[in-house]
């Protein structure tokens, strides 16, 4: 595939090998995170010398969306990549499901709760609230502070035993 300056990419654009350059581009907000981990990354295409990233957001509204398609672009260009389009796809909405396992473990060791667990919000505690264990000290004695933490995607809790606050990744 031509980069638009007469050079080559230095290796045949696949799928898997785009994909596996994007698992580098980390998310603005949780930078701990890359998109992949995240499950913002959904899909790479590859045909008839164009590529084709598709994302979706964590919300429609997220303002790190424009920021993380910047990011793609750079990386695609890096490798000599091109003749490329980033679509956002809306449908199905982005779930708190589709962080991976290692994403999960990243934000724990980041400080942050994980999603309770995959395929719903868990247990509800009082109020309907889900237990949610610290992250410093893993204490379930915990309570919300507020339905919104630093990010619109994170509430803020604080533990009872260890008294630290924390940020918690709704169950989306």
């Amino acid at each position: 595939m031509p980069t638009g300056d007469g050079s080559q990419p230095s290796q045949k654009v696949t799928p898997a090998r785009v994909h596996a350059w994007l698992e580098t581009v980390t998310d603005p907000q949780i930078p701990v995170l890359s998109i992949a981990e995240l499950g913002i990354l959904r899909e790479v295409q590859c045909r008839a010398g164009e590529t084709v990233v598709v994302i979706t957001p964590t919300y429609s509204g997220c303002p790190a969306m424009q920021t993380i398609e910047q990011a793609i672009a750079a990386q695609l260009r890096r490798h000599g990549v091109t003749a490329f389009h980033i679509r956002t796809r809306l449908a199905p909405p982005w779930s708190s499901d589709w962080i991976t396992a290692t994403g999960r473990r990243k934000l724990l060791e980041y400080g942050i709760a994980p999603p309770v667990r995959a395929g719903g919000c868990g247990p509800a505690g009082v109020d309907n609230q889900p237990f949610v264990a610290c992250p410093q000290c893993g204490s379930t004695q915990t309570a919300r502070i507020s339905e919104f933490g630093s990010t619109a995607c994170k509430a803020l809790y604080r533990c009872e035993d260890c008294l630290e606050p924390f940020d918690y990744f709704k169950c989306i």
